[in-house]
């Protein structure tokens, strides 16, 4: 597999990696906290043969820039800056986990710049600033770096935890070695910034074509709650993968190439 280009944006700010025709419609790959551009390197060789095929670092990860103050709104504003630095019309945006998140928030003040999104194992909602769930979600995910573990010394098990049946081993080994080289500032500032988020009162106001995928075996983004949010978007296609837990695109890539490939499909077919 040919490895894409790392590149940088002009203003300096943001790095990505990105394969096929400049010209082509614009296809970008959102990671989570875990994540990195390299991440999405099985998906940017699919697809770069109809696409422009972007995976971004997020602000903090790999060569981009770190945010002063990082909230899922900053991330927002900074996706938007990143698609206006990369000159991108009408591109389709693929974001996982936080990555979805941040496309929420995004479509609420881009609605109609989007030719269609897809929402990978992703949520709506972390609920409540003060709740219970939230507070021991975030102390067991940062109490071990407390405690003087590294990024490096936690990918393994993060990993593990996070996936679901027979998962692809060299998609595994990317996903360590994602997870081992996030930055911890920038893992924990993502980590805080989940606290509060809630879009579910702009689910209904979704105008684009949307794709929700998600894992039947996934703990962090259940079905069940992937499909309740599917019917409150109103264009909304929902698609579970089987045995699939949290990082669907690396442990089952064919998997996930397909359902997104057949999404892709039917929004370029309507586009013409």
């Amino acid at each position: 597999m040919s490895q894409p280009a790392p590149m940088i944006t002009k203003d300096g700010r943001f790095a990505y990696e990105a394969a096929g025709d400049p010209s082509a419609v614009p296809l970008i790959f959102l990671h989570g906290i875990g994540g990195a551009a390299r991440a999405w390197r099985r998906q940017i060789a699919s697809f770069s043969g109809r696409f422009r095929a972007i995976a971004w670092d997020m602000p903090g990860y790999g060569g981009s820039a770190p945010l002063a103050n990082v909230s899922i709104a900053a991330l927002a504003d900074a996706l938007q800056q990143f698609v206006e630095q990369l000159g991108a019309t009408s591109p389709i945006i693929v974001g996982h986990s936080i990555g979805g998140m941040i496309v929420q928030k995004w479509l609420v003040q881009s609605p109609k710049l989007a030719r269609a999104v897809v929402l990978a194992q992703t949520s709506p909602a972390f609920g409540k600033a003060d709740g219970e769930w939230q507070q021991s979600f975030i102390t067991a995910r940062l109490g071990p770096l407390d405690r003087g573990e590294t990024m490096t010394s936690l990918a393994p098990s993060l990993v593990k935890e996070l996936v679901g049946d027979d998962p692809d081993p060299r998609g595994m080994q990317l996903a360590r070695e994602c997870m081992a080289s996030v930055p911890e500032a920038s893992y924990r500032a993502m980590m805080l910034a989940l606290i509060g988020f809630d879009q579910r009162s702009t689910l209904k106001d979704i105008s684009v074509p949307t794709l929700l995928l998600s894992g039947s075996r996934d703990n962090n983004a259940p079905a069940p709650m992937m499909a309740k949010t599917a019917s409150y978007i109103p264009s909304a296609e929902y698609v579970e993968l089987p045995g699939v837990g949290h990082l669907a695109n690396l442990e089952r890539p064919d998997a996930f190439d397909k359902a997104l490939g057949s999404f892709l499909d039917s929004v370029t077919a309507k586009h013409g």
